[in-house]
């Protein structure tokens, strides 16, 4: 075994968070502020990218793993946790968004998934943190989320947290799925990935549902979101009061009357 073997502990519903055993020595790494309590005796360090010895040693190893995660949109740091104390000691770490925590052993999946940029919450130290380009032309041009994604190596645990209720599938050889390309959260290395268009002018013009899909061809494990963060986000931003020009009123909520309030000045 090339990883650190954590304990764990899943709590929570709608709003999970994670505690994390360590026996002494024993360290993970997390995402920078997934923290959301610790015992004493357990050291805090940040460092460059993932502190796996999968991209080399040395400076230049250390900035090119690093690099990788600027490019997913993730902090150059990650920190680590590690249990200096002489009995088991316990990290927390939560979700940054209503959802859920999926762990996953990595042994269990061949030592690799790849997962969508910003799903990483924390692992076992030895876990490599990646970025798995997509390599057909078609996934990369029109994938959206789907293109620039994480991969999670190793042979320990990871934790990688979604939107809303998680399901999983199991594809058998030759079985193929169409997913949002939002709504993908992990997959294994097995499963085929590609971008369909679909069917029917008026469908992709008004069936509110983009016109690409996530085309996912087993055998292999993927793992689907019911609400992606995008999708939330641009819900929240849409119910958003409206600031009204100098007199710092907002538009009411629900209610034909909120919109008399935008020509009221």
């Amino acid at each position: 075994m090339n990883n650190h073997e954590i304990d764990y502990k899943l709590y929570g519903d709608d709003m999970q968070f994670v505690e994390v055993e360590l026996d002494p020595g024993e360290t993970v790494i997390a995402e920078a502020g997934s923290l959301m309590m610790m015992d004493d005796a357990i050291r805090m360090e940040t460092i460059f990218g993932d502190g796996s010895k999968g991209h080399g040693s040395g400076l230049m190893g250390k900035l090119m793993g690093a690099g990788k995660r600027l490019i997913t949109g993730e902090s150059l740091f990650m920190t680590t946790f590690t249990n200096e104390g002489s009995g088991k000691r316990h990290v927390y770490f939560a979700s940054p968004y209503p959802g859920s925590i999926i762990p996953m052993d990595l042994s269990q999946f061949g030592g690799k998934i790849i997962c969508q940029k910003d799903a990483f919450l924390a692992a076992a130290k030895g876990v490599s943190v990646g970025v798995e380009f997509q390599r057909k032309i078609g996934a990369g041009f029109f994938g959206g989320e789907g293109f620039i994604m994480q991969k999670l190596e190793g042979d320990g645990m990871a934790f990688v947290h979604a939107g809303g209720a998680i399901h999983r599938v199991d594809l058998q050889p030759g079985q193929k799925l169409l997913v949002d390309t939002g709504c993908l959260v992990a997959m294994t290395q097995t499963v085929d990935y590609d971008i369909q268009t679909v069917g029917g002018i008026k469908t992709a013009l008004f069936g509110g549902e983009g016109i690409f899909l996530a085309s996912l061809s087993g055998p292999g494990t993927v793992w689907i979101q019911s609400l992606p963060f995008s999708r939330l986000a641009s819900k929240v931003f849409a119910a958003a009061p409206i600031k009204q020009g100098g007199g710092g009123n907002n538009v009411g909520e629900g209610g034909i009357g909120g919109i008399f309030n935008l020509f009221n000045d």
